[in-house]
């Protein structure tokens, strides 16, 4: 016990996004959705815009959606000189059911702020046929997420020294957005979301996340 609070002071004095770490996981199904001539993405709580500049350089057109309106302004200056990224201040319309116009739509470490149904609904309603839904999101732990979140703090303690090998005197900007405890268990999440979206593959994953991959079907 011990070391592990040991291991949590050093984490909080060497901090780095974990979201961060999952932007590889969105850009490789972005380049997949574009291989397949998909052209428009959604970010769902883009936060201060690092993801979101990102994907500008695989897809055609980006949009970010944030509702904080700090949050909003620096992600419009990250993607400053970007084109092809638009972003918007504004909370995610939960009952949206527009025509599909977007080929992915990403959630990373937003839906916990949502009510899941309603969000996966929407989203799934925006994707065009063969786009993809892809989540980054956070759970309540359960006893059923021990090895993760082990693993996950010593891992958490080495990546922010190598990252920040000096003690941080402030929060990092990219991760000032608003945050929340995330009150549904993974088993919840997982039982709603297969309701709403049949065949969605999910998985626990390191740095109290999980993923979720949806593809909409396509036309027959």
């Amino acid at each position: 016990m011990r070391l592990l609070s040991t291991l949590g002071r050093f984490s909080a004095e060497h901090p780095w996004s974990h979201n961060d770490a999952y932007a590889q996981f969105v850009l490789w199904h972005a380049r997949r959705v574009r291989r397949g001539s998909g052209s428009a993405a959604l970010d769902v709580g883009c936060g201060t815009g690092n993801l979101l500049r990102r994907l500008a350089a695989v897809m055609s057109e980006v949009t970010g959606v944030e509702p904080d309106a700090e949050t909003a302004a620096r992600a419009r200056a990250n993607v400053a000189g970007t084109p092809n990224a638009n972003v918007c201040e504004e909370r995610f319309g939960l009952n949206v059911r527009d025509e599909p116009r977007y080929d992915l739509v990403s959630f990373v470490a937003v839906l916990h702020h949502l009510p899941v149904a309603p969000a996966l609904h929407a989203a799934r309603s925006l994707l065009r046929p063969g786009g993809r839904l892809v989540i980054v999101g956070l759970s309540r732990e359960t006893s059923a997420d021990l090895p993760w979140s082990l693993a996950s703090v010593f891992l958490n303690a080495g990546i922010g020294a190598i990252r920040h090998p000096h003690r941080a005197l402030a929060t990092p900007q990219n991760m000032t957005a608003p945050t929340a405890e995330p009150l549904q268990t993974f088993d919840e999440i997982e039982e709603v979301a297969r309701a709403v979206l049949p065949g969605v593959k999910m998985r626990r994953s390191l740095f109290w996340r999980y993923t979720a991959v949806w593809i909409a079907p396509t036309a027959p």
